[in-house]
């Protein structure tokens, strides 16, 4: 018998303003996919060769695209499923601590090296209190106040990892806690690299699935603004999103590391996951303007893209200038150090998105920071 993955999907249907419930068939062996209509007890899509799900894709809490439909998997369809594509998956937290924000595009490839897929992300400043509470558990030790001080000192991004046995994957690619002992022992570790002592070592692991489950819960609560705030600043500033095939082919580290190099500070930084009606909003501008405007649509609400808030000298104009022309392969020709020339595949998957007017930098920075995350 063929080998067959099952999921419990939903899709929010924006004309019936329904959500609409489907079990999600997903053939590896040629990568079609099929849709069963639980309610109406019906195939509402026949089985279909689709390229643009991976088994990679395929677990509890995602969400995919199967032909601009943006279905969120609520539940393995079947204990064969779960067995298979469940049984060691795990999700961590993944914290970046202050020394560390110039060198967040190294930590990604590492993370992407090692088969992990982030799932959260977003860039913070935690308050005395907030970094207390955080760390709670070391109250007792010694170096209790050294720890808070320098963890609410400056950003942190706060990362929630997904893979088979994601904690101690994560744990290892950190090293020893002690920087000192990691460079003696474990030199090709993040803190063997980049770490200082035992305070500065460049992040923090969950030692335990109790304890990872607390800590997302912390960065990232189930009550939506509860959470520790963004660092946007919504000035001298303008947008930039890295685009979903960007981040599903592993090009988060590198496009992060090539903004640092050119000079620019990444102010603010924040993995969303778009629903068509906003990704509309967001490009409305574009609507009637652009041909690849519906496209356009579609891309941005295929996967999880990541915003960020960039600043720097005559920010807009710069930072457009390192982008590129819209079309890689233009780009290609006239500027191939650009992102687009660099990162990107066609006109509408082209790495990344800057805004185009000066005078919608600071709007479109507050689309994400403020009305998204608000």
């Amino acid at each position: 018998m063929e080998d067959r993955f099952s999921f419990l999907a939903e899709w929010y249907d924006p004309a019936a303003a329904l959500l609409r419930r489907y079990q999600l068939f997903y053939y590896p062996k040629d990568g079609s996919v099929e849709m069963f209509d639980v309610k109406n007890q019906r195939i509402f899509l026949r089985k279909t060769k689709y390229e643009d799900i991976h088994q990679e894709d395929l677990f509890v809490g995602n969400r995919v695209n199967v032909f601009s439909r943006q279905l969120h998997l609520i539940d393995y369809g079947d204990q064969y499923t779960a067995n298979k594509l469940g049984s060691k998956k795990e999700r961590t937290l993944a914290l970046i601590k202050p020394d560390m924000m110039t060198k967040i595009g190294d930590v990604f490839e590492l993370i992407y090296s090692s088969n992990l897929i982030v799932t959260k992300a977003k860039m913070t400043k935690l308050t005395w209190s907030q970094a207390a509470d955080f760390y709670a558990e070391h109250q007792s030790k010694p170096f209790y106040n050294n720890l808070v001080q320098y963890l609410s000192s400056g950003p942190v991004v706060a990362m929630e990892l997904m893979g088979d046995e994601a904690m101690s994957i994560w744990r290892k690619l950190l090293g020893p806690p002690d920087s000192t002992v990691a460079q003696r022992e474990a030199p090709q570790s993040v803190r063997g690299q980049f770490g200082k002592d035992g305070i500065k070592n460049v992040g923090h692991g969950s030692d335990s699935l109790a304890a990872a489950a607390k800590e997302l819960e912390f960065f990232f609560p189930s009550t939506i603004g509860h959470g520790p705030a963004n660092t946007a600043t919504f000035t001298d500033c303008t947008c930039c999103i890295i685009k979903p095939h960007a981040i599903s082919d592993g090009l988060t580290g590198k496009i992060l590391n090539s903004i640092y190099a050119a000079g620019f500070e990444i102010s603010a930084l924040q993995m969303f996951n778009m629903d068509r009606a906003n990704a509309e909003e967001f490009y409305e501008v574009y609507k009637g303007v652009v041909a690849e405007y519906a496209r356009m649509v579609t891309d941005l609400c295929s996967g999880p893209c990541v915003a960020l808030e960039i600043r720097g000298t005559d920010t807009h104009k710069t930072f457009r200038d390192l982008c590129g022309p819209a079309d890689p392969e233009i780009a290609l020709h006239l500027r191939p150090n650009t992102l687009r020339a660099l990162y990107g595949k066609d006109k509408v998957r082209n790495a990344v998105h800057c805004t185009d007017l000066p005078e919608d930098s600071v709007l479109e920075v507050e689309y994400f920071f403020k009305i998204l995350d608000g």
